[in-house]
This record gives structure tokens, C-alpha cells and sequence, in this order.
């Protein structure tokens, strides 16, 4: 069984500005952490843990990998499980089903936020991200896909529930740019990552273009992160790996191949922010696709030769 991944990635300094033209190269990567997760999904570096978070959505569990014993910790709950966000050294905030919950990590215990509506259980939450302020964005999903059935919310820590987008379908990845200016968005069955204007200090977006079309053939955008020069990260369902792009010509700059079809979410982590964590899923693969691709459902992990802003933690807006 091969454990390495393949990354083929283009060869200039990864730096904004005129030009995004890179010559490929490859690097490898090794299989961080073996499970069958249905679908792995929500990885985020908990900065005050030195901890990878990361959720398997139908299994209905919360993990915490820790990169230093190759091993995870795991908690269970009682519904779907889609997103998992910092907020303290013993705490982190998950999006259930149909409610944000605080998880304390010491004692399993969990605390109301604030319930999501969830159309008399016709949708329930999936991605989300904390803004540079501190809010928890997070969007929901009709259950089997239906066409703008999802809507994109806020979430405060006194529990204020904001409508930013309607008509959603399936609400994923969601990064703020360096200069806290832009916020690029995926509505995955659009095939495109959405840039919107943003300001901190209100909340608001505003519509400001496609940022990235993706590639013919190369799956639909999931989750993403975003580099220290403002580069897409964009995990690709159907894509076999995670895709980079310049968000301001749309370029494709570099590919990790992944050996699992369907790959879920990706996100920088480590002691310097250098390494790129993948979750991938066994959902929507037949037998014979499981056959050929065993290790999909697991954690994978490499070095892309780039570096990730530390991840923005649930927390009250400051005046």
C-alpha cells in the first residue's frame, strides 16, 4: 500500500502581485492518520493545543490528532457533527445539525450557543470559519443537495443568529485575505470560489467577482484555506486533491494528489504553520472505489513549501 502523496506544484516563490506563472515540481508527503471517517471534514489547527480538529460529519464524531504521537482523541455526539472552531485552550465551538455548541475538551461537557434553523429537518449546518472579529460563519445544506436550499450565517458568542446569504446549496469554504478586505466563499455545486468585499468591523459583505473558475474535470470545491500570500487552498470533491490558486488571476498554481476521490477539507497547522493537513471521505464511493482507494476517509498531511495565518479563534466583538 502506497502511503505517499504526490504534489505537483508550481516552482516560484509563492508571492501576490503581476505575475502567477509557475513551473511545476514535485514533492511527497506521508498518510498522517489512518480511520474510515464517511466524511472527514472541518480541519483547523487549534493554536493553543498545537492540535489538529477535525470532524467526521455522519460519524458523528469530533477529533483532535496530535502531530507528535500520530493519534487522535475522539469525542461522539448524538447528530451530525460539520464544523469545529478555537475559542480557548480548553474549549472549542462545533456546528450539530441544527445547533452551535461549546465543547469543554476536559470534561466533555457541552453548552448551547445559539440553534441553527433547520427547515423542520429538511437542512442542516455544513462548512464554516471564524472572521478576523470573531464571528463563527456558518452555512447549511439541504439534505440531498436541493437547489438553494442552504443559507449562510453569523453566529455571535451572546447567540445572535445573522442571515448574510440565502439560496444556498451546499455552504463551504470560507477564508478572509491578509488585509482582512476580502472573503472568498464556495457554494460547491457552482464550481466557483466567490470573492466578496468585507468589512471587519460590521460583518457586511458585498459581491465582488469569481475569484477562480475551476478546472474542467477536476472535482467541485470543498473546503479551503488560504496562505501567508493570500493563495487558495481548495480541497476538491471528486478532484483526488487540494488545488491552489492566485484568487487574482485564477490560475491554478499547484496540485496535491491525494489518493482518495473525494477530498474534503484542508488546513495549516505545526509549530510554524507550514503544513498542510487534508481530510478526505469514504462517502458517494462504490465497493470497487473503496477497493482501489482503501486509505480514503483518513488524514493526510504535507509540505507545501508555503506557510498559513494562525486560524481566527469564536470570540466577543470588540468595540
Amino acid at each position: 500500500m502506497k502511503n505517499l502523496i504526490k504534489i505537483i506544484m508550481l516552482t516560484v516563490p509563492f508571492i501576490t502581485g503581476s505575475s502567477c506563472n509557475f513551473t511545476p515540481k514535485e514533492l511527497n508527503s506521508n498518510l498522517a492518520f489512518k480511520v474510515e471517517a464517511t466524511t472527514g471534514e472541518g480541519s483547523i489547527w487549534h493554536p493553543d493545543r498545537n492540535t489538529l480538529f477535525w470532524v467526521d460529519i455522519e460519524g458523528q464524531k469530533l477529533y483532535e490528532y496530535y502531530p507528535d504521537k500520530q493519534d487522535c482523541k475522539t469525542w461522539e455526539f448524538d447528530r451530525m457533527v460539520s464544523t469545529v472552531v478555537p475559542e480557548t485552550d480548553s474549549t472549542v465551538v462545533v456546528s450539530l445539525q441544527d445547533e452551535i455548541v461549546r465543547v469543554n475538551l476536559n470534561d466533555g461537557s457541552l453548552s448551547s450557543i445559539a440553534p441553527i434553523p433547520d427547515k423542520d429537518g429538511k437542512v442542516r449546518c455544513n462548512d464554516g470559519k471564524c472572521d478576523p472579529a470573531g464571528r463563527l460563519w456558518i452555512g447549511t445544506m439541504g439534505f440531498g443537495a436541493p437547489k438553494g436550499a442552504g443559507t449562510l450565517y453569523t453566529v455571535v458568542p451572546d447567540g445572535t443568529v445573522t442571515t448574510k446569504l440565502e439560496k444556498v446549496t451546499i455552504s463551504n469554504g470560507i477564508v478572509w485575505s491578509a488585509n482582512k478586505k476580502f472573503m472568498y466563499y464556495n457554494d460547491t455545486p457552482t464550481g466557483k470560489i466567490a470573492r466578496y468585499r468585507y468589512d471587519e468591523k460590521t460583518g457586511e459583505i458585498l459581491f465582488d467577482g469569481i475569484a477562480v473558475t475551476l478546472p474542467a474535470g477536476s472535482g467541485a470545491p470543498d473546503g479551503m484555506t488560504i496562505d501567508g500570500n493570500d493563495n487558495l487552498w481548495v480541497a476538491q470533491w471528486g478532484g483526488f486533491g487540494v488545488y491552489c490558486y492566485c484568487p487574482y488571476t485564477g490560475e491554478l498554481l499547484a496540485k496535491v494528489e491525494v489518493p482518495a476521490p473525494n477530498v474534503a477539507s484542508c488546513a495549516f497547522g505545526g509549530k510554524d504553520m507550514d503544513t498542510l493537513y487534508i481530510t478526505t471521505a469514504r462517502a458517494g464511493l462504490s465497493k470497487e472505489q473503496l477497493e482501489e482507494y482503501p486509505l480514503s476517509g483518513s488524514l493526510f498531511v504535507c509540505k507545501p513549501g508555503t506557510s498559513g495565518p494562525k486560524p481566527y479563534k469564536f470570540k466577543q466583538q470588540t468595540e
